[in-house]
């Protein structure tokens, strides 16, 4: 039986934040040896803050209490998560409680659990599911709680995998579908997971990424068949019994996850598929991939894929910022862009289909936009880093960078810090406000809307200047680190503590400053750079485009 939610329609259309886009690097596919997991967290409008939550010991016997998840800001407001949480708003109130443990890890936290102290980290998308279900006593637990009780609890990857379904097999699962990516310092996981037919419990896959490959995702499940015999894939405990009674297993065929449980893919055609095409065919031109294919359930593009060449973690900082530029789809290019290569689309009631994850839902499709990796909407992206061959407080890194990744500038963070920055651990989307780090960006990202053709070069510059100065200083930063570490961890965190906190006011400074020059060099339209009010006009295409040459030219009425 399959259950369909028509009436969510409207929320889901009017909600932008349940889609995202991410990768996994393999530790045998990055130039470092390190494991990289990366998340787009594309929800502006909600709560875009990342906030540190220290490791803490509980009494045994203590019960946890879980929470409704909302990227609505605020999330979460209470003292059982960070202390940046324990605001005078009203409390969260509890959902339910699982069992307690009587240590948890630190860890940093946001719309769902980005990275702990060991290095374990996660990135997560939603996805079209047959079924969607709403909390109960019998469903407490959604992808955010599940990835905060593994960033709590957990060191390794598969160790995380396991935890995470016996806990959503054991409290119950709730939300539409759902893909986590969770690496280690060795490997790299894909847990997909979404409600069963039943009331109860939750039914979920799992596939190890092969080392020396890379894995991307945008909104659609991805693993297809299970193979029972395969050490690389881990399942529910009812998997089978539910396929069976649900006729989804054909004799003499394996079982088809993404077929079993989904309509396919998210919201509107190549919605997921375009950014998948467009990450794979970039990191493995030699595939020579079609961007398109015959629907859906296309096994056109590989579960994962070897890169031509090894990823940097600022190769990883460019896959996310892409509109297809240089292809057929390039949004930079073609009336709808402007007069100015925006690659922005905005969206409306006419985009009925517009987040809508249940394809089941009849809607008219009148059109539709291409959906760019980076994109307009952005809350806030994390790269993560796990290298073994430092201690993890040095090892991990998680790289932060707010709003739209394109006009974004990453800033490293390392997990062994016993804060993150204040300025990124708070701000509301809803209050302007200069002390919080998501606004500047933001700022910037709106106002190039203007003449987007001409502020990328100014922000590209400024953006490429502060992370090459980042990347440069990585090296001595660690080995100073490395250092203090050997005599006293604490002081090691403490120096990195100070370094992130530094740099980020730095960033931060800078691109206050950049937003103060960019309205002054485009005031009015004018380019005032170095003189003011020289005139740029608009592109002869457009002027064309648009009909100009029909304008107040003569007194007589154009034919």
């Amino acid at each position: 039986m399959k259950i369909f939610f028509s009436f969510l329609i409207l929320f889901f259309f009017a909600t932008p934040g349940f889609s995202c886009t991410n990768i996994l690097v393999t530790k045998g596919a990055s130039q470092t040896g390190s494991v990289i997991v990366a998340h787009e967290n594309d929800d502006e409008v909600g709560d875009n803050r990342i906030v540190y939550v220290p490791a803490k010991h509980h009494r045994k016997g203590a019960q946890k209490p879980v929470f409704r998840h909302t990227s609505a800001y605020p999330r979460f407001v209470g003292n059982s998560r960070g202390p940046q949480y324990n605001t005078d708003e009203p409390k969260t109130k509890p959902i339910g409680y699982v069992d307690q443990v009587e240590h948890t890890f630190a860890y940093f936290d946001a719309n769902y659990g980005v990275c702990n102290e060991h290095q374990l980290s996660f990135g997560e998308a939603t996805t079209a599911a047959y079924v969607y279900t709403e909390p109960s006593n019998e469903r407490i637990l959604d992808s955010g709680e599940l990835s905060r009780l593994a960033l709590e609890r957990c060191i390794k990857a598969k160790e995380a995998v396991l935890l995470m379904g016996a806990m959503a097999e054991k409290y119950g699962y709730y939300g539409w579908g759902e893909v986590l990516l969770i690496g280690d310092t060795e490997e790299g996981w894909v847990f997909e997971i979404c409600s069963p037919p039943s009331k109860k419990g939750a039914i979920w896959v799992a596939k190890k990424v092969p080392d020396g490959e890379v894995f991307v995702n945008g909104n659609e499940f991805r693993i297809r068949e299970i193979k029972t015999d395969d050490p690389d894939i881990l399942y529910s405990s009812n998997l089978f019994q539910i396929a069976k009674e649900e006729k989804w297993i054909k004799e003499g065929e394996m079982l088809d996850w993404l077929k079993a449980v989904s309509p396919g893919e998210y919201n509107h055609p190549y919605y997921a598929l375009r950014r998948i095409w467009s990450l794979q065919s970039r990191i493995s031109p030699s595939l020579k991939l079609s961007p398109w294919v015959e629907d859906g359930y296309t096994k056109a593009y590989p579960f994962s894929i070897k890169p031509d060449k090894k990823l940097s973690v600022s190769d990883v900082f460019a896959l996310y910022r892409d509109h297809y530029e240089g292809t057929e789809f390039d949004m930079t290019k073609g009336l709808s862009s402007g007069p100015f290569g925006s690659p922005n689309r905005y969206v409306s009631d006419y985009d009925l289909s517009y987040n809508q994850p249940d394809k089941n839902v009849s809607l008219p499709l009148k059109g539709a936009w291409e959906r760019p990796i980076s994109v307009f909407y952005a809350g806030y992206v994390h790269v993560c880093e796990a290298r073994k061959e430092l201690p993890d407080a040095i090892g991990g890194i998680c790289w932060i960078g707010l709003d739209a990744p394109y006009t974004n500038c990453f800033m490293p963070v390392y997990v062994g810090v016993n804060d993150i920055p204040v300025d990124i651990q708070i701000g509301n989307p809803n209050v302007f406000d200069e002390k919080g780090a998501w606004w500047p960006f933001n700022f910037v990202a709106n106002w190039a809307n203007l003449k987007f053709s001409y502020m990328k070069e100014d922000i590209i510059k400024v953006q490429s200047r502060l992370e090459n100065e980042e990347l440069q200083n990585q090296a001595k930063v660690e080995a100073e680190a490395l250092a203090l570490y050997k005599n006293n961890p604490l002081e090691a965190k403490n120096y990195l503590t100070d370094y992130c906190d530094q740099n980020v006011k730095k960033v931060l400074k800078e691109w206050w400053a950049l937003s103060k020059f960019l309205i002054v060099k485009y005031n009015d339209g004018y380019i005032n750079t170095p003189k003011m009010a020289t005139p740029v006009g608009y592109p002869q295409e457009w002027l064309d485009e648009v009909g100009y040459d029909k304008g107040p030219a003569a007194y007589t009425k154009p034919k």
